[in-house]
């Protein structure tokens, strides 16, 4: 902008609120000459004498008086966008809203100690909660949401990660099951079940299919459901069994019942991978202090359900 200079406002902000060019001049650091030539300059911009000689004194003339307010609040307007990003947060009086995208597990067993976690330390913050069904980047990306927790892997090599915790499958069943009954549960037993899948994307095979079809075992797969949640309620009606992450079972143990869902949880015969499950959010959020600060509040939630 070339024919605009913007240190003009400043001069005329700390001119207008001196009324004195020697005041003005040790307010900017400058010689009373120099300070006396911006006002030369600002006199000839807008057309007006702007401050003028009232015995010793400088007084505003009408129009210099009519921008008084307005070139303050430009001036601190054009400071507060080009100071740096706040460090510190008064996280009590913090008015804001948090998109956060969860699976239906996440969404059940942590969504309210997070809510109470962050009502407490943030009474004025608001959270809206999303279900994932799948694991595309593009809500991030576009700013549709400003968290998500999933599984690590995410195709998207911009986005940033926290790990939050470290998972596994189990097997769930209903207390009295067949498989339950006293013996061991042997891959093969395990195999000749019947069982219900969690998968956002309806498919009937998963790895633990792989896993048992190198062991030359093939299980039956009755019934398909979105979310884990669901496979644990079903587990629990019927005679199907469920693999689920350890994390469903909220504080319960393996081998111990799941209360809340009539089942009892079993270690499963073989090994399955890991499942690293973390908060996921866009480079445009990283350095913000309301960001931060939520980023830290759900691995807190996370860390004292899963230490």
């Amino acid at each position: 902008m070339e024919d605009i200079d913007l240190n003009l406002l400043v001069a005329l902000d700390v001119l207008l609120a001196e009324e004195s060019v020697t005041e003005a001049a040790k307010r900017l650091g400058l010689s009373p000459s120099a300070m006396s030539r911006t006002l030369s300059r600002l006199r000839s911009v807008t057309g007006d004498p702007l401050l003028v000689r009232a015995g010793r004194s400088l007084v505003p003339t009408r129009f210099a008086e009519s921008l008084r307010e307005r070139v303050h609040a430009v001036t601190e307007d054009a400071r507060a966008l080009l100071r740096p990003a706040a460090s510190e947060l008064d996280i009590a009086t913090l008015e804001t809203t948090f998109s956060i995208r969860v699976s239906e597990a996440f969404l059940e067993l942590l969504s309210a100690p997070l809510v109470s976690a962050v009502t407490r330390a943030a009474p004025h913050v608001r959270l809206r909660f999303a279900l994932k069904p799948d694991k595309e980047p593009h809500m991030l990306r576009e700013g549709l949401i400003d968290l998500e927790i999933g599984v690590l892997g995410v195709p998207a090599p911009e986005l940033r990660t926290r790990l939050l915790f470290r998972d596994r499958l189990v097997g769930v069943a209903r207390e009295g099951h067949p498989l339950l009954s006293g013996k061991a549960v042997t891959t093969e037993r395990y195999a000749a079940c019947s069982h219900v899948v969690a998968s956002r994307r309806g498919e009937f095979a998963e790895a633990i299919d792989d896993t048992l079809e190198t062991m030359g075992l093939k299980r039956e797969i009755r019934v398909v459901v979105p979310g884990f949640p669901d496979a644990m309620r079903i587990a629990a009606s019927t005679d199907l069994v469920a693999a689920v992450p350890i994390s469903c079972l909220g504080k319960n143990k393996v081998n111990e019942p799941v209360a809340e869902f009539g089942i009892r949880s079993f270690e499963l015969p073989f090994k399955t991978p890991e499942i690293q499950v973390a908060a996921i959010w866009h480079p445009r959020a990283d350095a913000d202090p309301a960001h931060r600060w939520l980023r830290s509040i759900v691995a807190q939630v996370c860390r004292a359900t899963y230490p």
